[in-house]
């Protein structure tokens, strides 16, 4: 590869991990290419970019960023990176769900970085995995922020139904 071309993609790379929410780092070593591109795909619905990448560039990439030097463990063999650019989960969430497939079998996790912070292939399953998604975020701050509001509605409008009822059981009586 030339030097123009190396250069291209360290630029290229080292983008990706600015504008990153999350991203883990992946060993496919022993996937079959049909389990390989299920993967692709499976990254492809979720929203996240998977790449696999030479190591050296990686390390040039990363050189002045928060994770230079302290990924030279995970940089070793076959390195296949996916990035989530909108919800840190994402990547995490595809890897578990692929891993507990029969076409998983071989991906390993070798690390996971999240807002400059490296987690180990445990943490990645056990705790980024499981983070709810940014829509389930969503969801969760919209109930929260409507809760009061409909409490507040049930209150105003408890004197005319209970004025309702109290008119239904005079009727009733009467």
């Amino acid at each position: 590869m030339e030097r123009d071309q190396k250069e291209k993609q360290i630029t290229e790379i080292k983008t990706r991990f600015d504008k990153m929410t999350a991203a883990v780092l992946l060993d496919f070593k022993g996937m079959t290419v049909e389990n390989a591109t299920k993967l692709r795909s499976e990254f492809r619905k979720a929203g996240v970019e998977y790449k696999v990448v030479k190591n050296t560039l990686v390390k040039h990439a990363i050189k002045g960023s928060a994770y230079a030097g302290k990924l030279d463990d995970a940089l070793v063999g076959m390195t296949g990176i996916a990035w989530s650019y909108e919800d840190p989960s994402a990547a995490a969430k595809v890897v578990k769900a692929f891993k507990k497939d029969e076409a998983g079998e071989k991906l390993t996790i070798k690390a996971g970085l999240v807002d400059g912070t490296i987690l180990n292939a445990k943490a990645v399953e056990d705790q980024l995995a499981t983070m709810p998604g940014k829509d389930e975020l969503r969801a969760t701050l919209l109930a929260t922020l409507q809760a009061p509001l409909a409490q507040f509605v049930r209150l105003l409008n408890a004197p005319a139904q209970n004025f309702a009822y109290l008119l239904s059981a005079k009727e009733r009586q009467g």
